[in-house]
This record gives structure tokens, C-alpha cells and sequence, in this order.
């Protein structure tokens, strides 16, 4: 069978990937900005563009100019809504040039334009007179630009586009130089023709634009005037007070040495107005290798009310673009407030979200270490102030040495407990204030107790030893521990700490006897009342997901706690972290964990209980093993009480309260 051959030639050429226009302007309008809104913000801006390059040439050219200003005019009547101008202006060449040809960058062309010229450029010209505009078709069926160049001799022109690809030049009458965009609104956007709904949108991304902004409403002076008209008191100043809608010199914008703390809590005050006055702040400046400009704030955290995350607002040369920087501040700093300023921060076309740059993450680790600085400078030379506010920060701080490197080498030291005095210690004051005589069993130990619970008795008998204990919380702490034991590890030139429960320690501390024949007894008389129990008691504890509890009997001395509970360091710790971690176990429950009853035997009632033990029956029910084991139960429920760890149900207390009567009972039936 034979076959032939299809194939051709084929020679090596070039070609261009063909575009559609008619579809690139709906393409625009539907997905180039997430938010409507957002119009606003571009013409604004580009009017404050045009502003400032009016002002460039103005000085270049020793030129008198006249003060930027920018004005939004709403009228509800025709449907329209104008953004006017005083700046550079356009002729119809530029127009065509900036408007017509869609993401040619003004703001780049004149950069260059000024550079040629030998112009120092240090102004910010905020973004792109291209695309920016376009979102203007997001709410309008109409748009026209009348506009008059700054350069002699120009020639007004007016522009015209219902959003497409065809586009009319028409005269223009206008005699003074800048711009006025007319957007004629659609009416799935009429809400735009309300003046507070505009005010509010201008207010949330150019509340700090470098010009004022004034906003109108044509029916509003319309009124106004009639009323002034109408009125029979006709003298006086007819001129209409204007006030702009934003600042335009913010405060993060000002030399931090011209501020005082008044200015900063002002300013707080203003952007958050419904909270507590804020701990501290920081205010951010540097030029270089990037520019950065912003102020922090530490607020007072509200344990029940919600953290926000959105509480640091980004702008770009005083523009806002975005309360979402996850990409720029890190996840424990989310707990400040404030704004950051960078031109430096790279956005997409939209100004809506950040992009992966060299820059984002030399921001972040420079704001880090700003925070980390700041901090430490207070606790070094405001030590009092520090402990004062530790309780609302000691969260964010330890949250931050956990998450970033860096920083938890900048603030372990400065990390604060709080000791059972009620003081303040960093963790080498702790290993510093370790009595002589323990120093080497207690070497890099921390001795803690959570927060509300442990054996009040156990701390006090350690305290009495010149001993304090520390305490921690269910939250983050288990987290901090475990940093500060495994950077210990990893970093030899560290101090070595690790946290161990007091309850596991204090048997190292403070037993001093060797074991008896009459530790033997007790142990074996508690293992039969409050050990492991009978089967059906066995059974029922792990109904309660209780795990099997173990006695051990350990003398002390100078010490008159009968008995007390201590668990596995490293079961508790698991514990304590699948519980932050949202995995309690089933049914919400916490994963079991194994407790070991610690008696001591040199306790009176220890002792009278192994007493009773051996005493004889007097045939009534006095004595012997039933009120023995009676007064052992009792001396572990003790030990529950004294540690917080049990009875946290209402049947639990009610079995205790009824214990406690058969035992009160059959005691005081001994007297008769």
C-alpha cells in the first residue's frame, strides 16, 4: 500500500494578535473597578493631577497661579453630575492624545516632558489620565470634557462619548483654563445625584487629597438663593462661605517635631470617633531606599467586641486605595489602626489591590521594626507606662514574637507576666530573682500557673520560699511557650527558659523525705477511695471523658497543703493549644487528660484520715474504711477547689455539697 505526503512547506513570518475595540470599553465598564464608586475617586484625582502640573510649569516657567481647586457639582434636575478644574488643561490634540488612546499615561508623558525640560520634579502626580477616566462610563450614558489648555494661544475644545468606540470634537466657549467632565448617570446609578451619598464616597477616598474639594448641589444654591431673593433683609454680604469637604494636609503628611500629643489624639478622635482614646502611637517617615509616610496607632482592645481588619487605611499620595493590606502589614499588626501613605506600593490598573513586589516586603519589615523599636524605647525609658497598657498590648506583642522572626528578637525581652505579688517581670528578671538555693535545680525555669486557676495554697508555700510563679493564659500563651522553648533550640546564643506547670516542679522544690511504710498505707488508702475506683466508677469517668486518675505520696515539709493536683506538662500543653486552635475535641469537649493526685502526708488531715482507716467499727458506722475514704474524697475535692480544675458543673458542686454533709454528719456523730 502506498501513501503520499500532505505536508507543506512553511516559511518563518511575524504577525500581531488582532483586537476587537468594540468590545474593550464594555470590558472597562464592567470589570475594570469592583466598585462603582470608584469614579469619583479617578476624576478627582486626575483633576488634582492637572492641578499640580499647572503648578510645576508655573514655577518653571515663573508664572502667577492661581490656587488649585476642585469642585463636584451635582444636578439632579438634568441628571449630571460635574467634576471642575483649574488645572493645566487640555488642547484637542491632547485630548486626543491622553483620552482617545486609551492607557497612554499623562501623568508619565509629562513627567518625562518636565525631566527634558530640566524641570526638578519632586511633586506627586497621582496616577494615569487614561484608564482612570474611563470608569467614568461605569455610571454614565454620556460623558463630555470642556477643557481649555494653559498654553498660550490654546484653543478651548469639547469632547463627547457615549461609550463607545466613536467620539465627537465640538467647539467650546469656555475661556478659563482647567476642565469640566460632565457625566450624564445612568439610571442604575442615580444614587450619585443624592449630595450625601457623594459626599460620603468622596469623603472615604479623597479625604486627603492635596487640593480642596468643594461639592454643590445646583438645586440646593438654587434654593438658597431664591430664599435670599425672597427675603426683606436684603443687605449684608450676599457671598456664599464655601468650605472644603477634605483636609489637605493630613497629619501623617506633618514633621513629627511640630506635633504634639494633642494633635494625635485629635486626629484619632476624628477617623475613629466612637472609641477610647488610644494607647500610644507611631508615626511613620522614610524617604528612602522607599518612601513611606503614615502614623500608627495602639488602640484599647475590647474583648468583646470584635477585632476589625480593617482598621489601617492605604493611600497613595493621599488617595485612598484600599483598608485590605494584608499583603503589606502583617497579620498581628491588624490589631493597630491608622493610615499609611507610599507611593511606592505597587497597585493594578484599578488602584483596588496590591501586586507582588521587592517593595511590599521591605514596607512590611520596615513598619515591623518601627513597631518593635517603638515598643522597646517605651519599655526602656517608661518602664511604669509600659506595665501600665501591657495588659491591652501584651496580646498584640506576643502574637507578633510568635508570627515574625524578627520582631520576636526585638521584644522578647521586653515580654511581660505578671507574678503572683501582681508583678511585672520579664523573664530574665524571673531567672534573676530565683533564690540562691534553687538557682541550680530551677536553672531556665519558668514556674506558671494559668491565669485564674492553680493551687493558691502551692504558690503561697513557694512564695514562702522566696519562689514566685507566673501567670498565663489559655490564649496565647501556650503558643509563647512554646516560641521561647524552640527558639532556644534553634538559636545557642539565647537564654534557655522553659515554662513548667508549678504543680509538676513543686514536689522537686520542696519534698525533702524518702518514702515510708506509712506513705505506702496512705497512698494505698487513697488509691481505694479516689484512685481508679471500681469498674462501674472507672465506666462512669469516661462517660465524663475523665481519664484515670493516679495518687502519689510526696513528703514536705514547711508545707500544710494535704493534697494537690499536677497533669502532664505535655498533655496539658497540647490541650491548651488544639483548644486555641478550635479542635477541643468532640462535641466541644477538651481532649482528656491524665491528673495525679499528690498527697502529702505530713498534713494533719491526711494523717487522721489513715487513722480512721485502721480504726475499729464501733457497729454504728463510725470509723473504719467508709468515713476514712469519706475524708479522703474530701481531701481531694479540696485539691479540685484549690486548683480551679473540677466541679465546673452544677452537678459536680452539688455531689461535693453532698459529700461534704455525710462527712460533716458522721464526724460530728462522734461526739455523742
Amino acid at each position: 500500500m502506498s501513501s503520499t505526503s500532505t505536508s507543506a512547506s512553511t516559511s518563518v513570518r511575524t504577525g500581531s494578535i488582532t483586537v476587537n475595540t468594540n468590545d474593550i470599553l464594555p470590558i472597562i465598564k464592567k470589570w475594570l473597578y469592583s466598585e462603582h464608586d470608584i469614579f469619583l475617586r479617578e476624576l478627582v484625582s486626575n483633576s488634582s493631577d492637572a492641578i499640580l502640573k499647572r503648578a510645576i510649569i508655573g514655577r518653571t516657567q515663573n508664572l502667577e497661579i492661581p490656587p488649585g481647586r476642585i469642585e463636584v457639582e451635582i444636578d439632579r434636575e438634568q441628571k449630571v453630575i460635574c467634576v471642575h478644574d483649574n488645572g493645566i488643561g487640555m488642547n484637542e490634540e491632547e485630548v486626543e492624545k491622553y483620552i482617545a488612546k486609551l492607557a497612554f499615561s499623562g501623568a508619565q508623558d509629562f513627567v518625562e516632558k518636565m525631566r527634558n525640560m530640566g524641570a526638578d520634579q519632586k511633586e506627586d502626580i497621582i496616577g494615569k489620565f487614561g484608564l482612570g477616566f474611563y470608569s467614568a462610563f461605569m455610571v454614565a450614558d454620556k460623558v463630555e470634557i470642556d477643557t481649555l489648555s494653559c498654553s498660550e494661544g490654546a484653543v478651548a475644545c469639547k469632547w463627547i462619548s457615549e461609550g463607545n468606540i466613536e467620539y465627537t470634537f465640538a467647539p467650546s466657549e469656555r475661556t478659563e483654563v482647567g476642565t469640566t467632565i460632565t457625566i450624564h448617570v445612568n439610571e442604575e446609578s442615580k444614587d450619585f445625584l443624592d449630595k450625601y451619598h457623594t459626599q460620603g464616597v468622596l469623603k472615604k477616598y479623597c479625604d486627603f487629597m492635596p487640593h480642596p474639594i468643594f461639592l454643590k448641589d445646583v438645586e440646593e444654591e438654587r434654593l438658597a438663593r431664591k430664599e435670599k431673593d425672597d427675603s426683606k433683609d436684603k443687605e449684608g454680604d450676599e457671598t456664599i462661605v464655601e468650605s472644603a469637604i477634605n483636609t489637605t494636609h493630613p497629619l501623617w503628611k506633618k514633621d513629627p517635631t511640630t506635633l504634639k500629643d494633642e494633635d494625635y489624639l485629635a486626629f484619632y478622635r476624628e477617623q475613629f470617633p466612637f472609641d477610647p482614646e488610644p494607647l500610644f502611637w507611631i508615626h511613620l517617615k522614610i524617604d528612602h531606599p522607599f518612601e513611606l509616610l503614615g502614623v500608627m496607632y495602639f488602640p484599647k482592645l475590647n474583648p468583646n467586641k470584635p477585632i476589625n481588619e480593617q482598621n489601617i487605611r492605604l493611600y497613595a499620595k493621599q488617595v485612598f486605595v484600599s483598608d485590605n493590606v494584608k499583603n503589606i502589614i502583617p497579620e498581628f499588626l491588624s490589631l493597630l489602626k491608622g493610615h499609611i501613605d507610599s507611593p511606592d506600593i505597587p497597585l493594578n490598573v484599578s488602584r483596588s489591590s496590591l501586586q507582588g513586589d521587592p517593595n511590599v516586603k521591605k514596607i512590611s519589615n520596615y513598619i515591623v521594626k518601627k513597631v518593635a523599636d517603638s515598643l522597646k524605647k517605651l519599655f526602656k525609658s517608661d518602664r511604669e507606662r509600659y506595665q501600665k497598657i501591657w495588659e491591652d498590648i501584651g496580646l498584640f506583642v506576643k502574637y507578633g514574637c510568635i508570627s515574625d522572626e524578627k520582631f520576636d528578637e526585638a521584644m522578647r525581652e521586653c515580654v511581660l507576666f505578671k507574678n503572683a505579688k501582681a508583678n511585672y517581670v520579664t523573664l530574665g528578671e524571673y531567672r534573676d530573682a530565683i533564690p540562691e538555693k534553687y538557682k541550680e535545680k530551677l536553672k531556665g525555669k519558668i514556674l506558671y500557673v494559668e491565669k485564674g486557676k492553680g493551687d493558691l495554697a502551692l504558690k503561697r508555700e513557694l512564695g514562702n520560699e522566696g519562689i514566685e510563679v507566673v501567670e498565663t493564659d489559655s490564649l496565647i500563651d501556650p503558643h509563647f511557650m512554646q516560641q521561647v522553648e524552640f527558639k532556644k533550640e534553634s538559636n545557642p546564643d539565647k537564654a534557655e527558659f522553659k515554662f513548667v506547670a508549678a504543680t509538676c516542679e513543686v514536689e522537686n522544690l520542696l519534698a525533702t523525705e524518702n518514702s515510708t511504710d506509712v506513705h505506702m498505707k496512705i497512698r494505698d488508702l487513697f488509691n481505694s477511695f479516689v484512685g481508679g475506683g471500681t469498674e462501674a466508677e472507672s465506666g462512669k469517668q469516661e462517660e465524663k471523658q475523665e481519664s484515670k486518675m493516679d495518687v502519689e505520696v510526696k513528703a514536705f515539709t514547711n508545707c500544710d497543703t494535704p493534697a494537690y493536683y499536677k497533669v502532664d506538662e505535655n498533655m496539658k500543653r497540647l490541650q491548651l493549644m488544639t483548644r486555641t486552635m478550635g479542635r477541643g475535641g468532640m462535641h466541644g469537649m477538651d481532649m482528656p487528660l491524665k491528673r495525679t493526685l499528690v498527697v502529702n502526708p505530713n498534713n494533719p488531715l491526711v494523717q487522721n484520715a489513715l487513722r480512721l482507716s485502721e480504726r475499729q467499727s464501733d457497729g454504728n458506722g463510725h470509723g473504719g474504711h467508709e468515713l476514712a475514704g469519706d475524708l479522703c474524697r474530701y481531701i481531694a475535692d479540696l485539691a479540685s477547689l484549690s486548683s480551679n480544675e473540677g466541679m465546673a458543673t452544677s452537678e459536680e458542686r452539688d455531689d461535693f455539697i453532698v459529700r461534704s454533709q455525710k462527712l460533716m454528719r458522721n464526724l460530728t456523730d462522734l461526739l455523742k
